[in-house]
């Protein structure tokens, strides 16, 4: 069977093809056949005005319909397409998204951010991690952060935090909401025995793990992290762009 995601997020939007099988044990199998990626960043404009500019707004129609072609070459039988935070805060992203209906024929649906970490637990996450230990899924998008949160192979709870990259370049995220999520982990953790090892997933945080030659599967240390920081920190936002 071949399927079919269209990802809207606050920085990208992303169409993912792939042919899913199952093998002689019965497990579905994925093989990736095209990614596709395009730079829209509507949250520059969302997490200023709350709305998608004209600009943005052709594109981003020009962007599914693209998609759309190469969803009918690729003879998709099902497909799925969401939006994110920057379409939940734009004031007219329902209308946007009707344009793109009525062009294209695709459905987009603008998800809750609870929605989103529950699709996380539903890409069957929980299944390779090891249950001796406790984990954080640490998912950063350009609008906000899903944590998905895993103790003896089974989900333990899930939340958004409106904290994304591009909402921090915007200067649209205060104190009081780091603390707020820095309080909730503390809380929720609190009672696990044993280390909670985090997971990162995100453009960002793709990019961190590729700087850092780590083979597939290593983690990375606090500390590096924390030196990454500092000196990504000094870099302005296009010097940024280009790493």
């Amino acid at each position: 069977m071949r399927l079919a995601a269209i990802d809207i997020g606050s920085n990208a939007a992303r169409l993912l093809i792939s042919d899913a099988t199952t093998n002689e044990s019965g497990k579905a199998q994925f093989q990736k056949l095209n990614l596709v990626r395009v730079p829209l960043r509507l949250g520059f404009d969302v997490f200023e005005s709350n709305t998608i500019s004209k600009e943005k707004e052709t594109m981003f129609i020009k962007t599914i319909q693209s998609y759309k072609l190469l969803i009918d070459v690729y003879g998709v039988e099902h497909l799925k397409a969401c939006a994110t935070s920057a379409m939940r805060d734009a004031t007219n992203g329902p209308a946007i998204i009707d344009k793109v209906r009525q062009d294209t024929g695709v459905e987009i649906e603008i998800i809750t951010g609870d929605a989103e970490a529950s699709l996380i637990y539903e890409n069957h996450v929980a299944e390779n991690l090891d249950k001796e230990h406790s984990y954080l899924y640490i998912d950063v998008g350009g609008g906000s952060t899903e944590l998905t949160f895993f103790a003896d192979g089974n989900l333990v709870f899930k939340r958004s935090f409106n904290i994304g990259t591009i909402r921090i370049l915007k200067k649209q995220v205060d104190e009081f909401m780091w603390d707020e999520m820095r309080d909730f982990i503390k809380r929720e953790t609190r009672e696990r025995d044993g280390d909670v090892v985090a997971i990162g997933s995100g453009g960002n945080i793709n990019k961190v793990f590729s700087i850092s030659k780590r083979k597939e599967g290593k983690p990375l240390q606090l500390d590096l992290l924390k030196d990454y920081y500092r000196e990504l920190s000094s870099f302005n936002l296009e010097d940024r762009m280009r790493i």
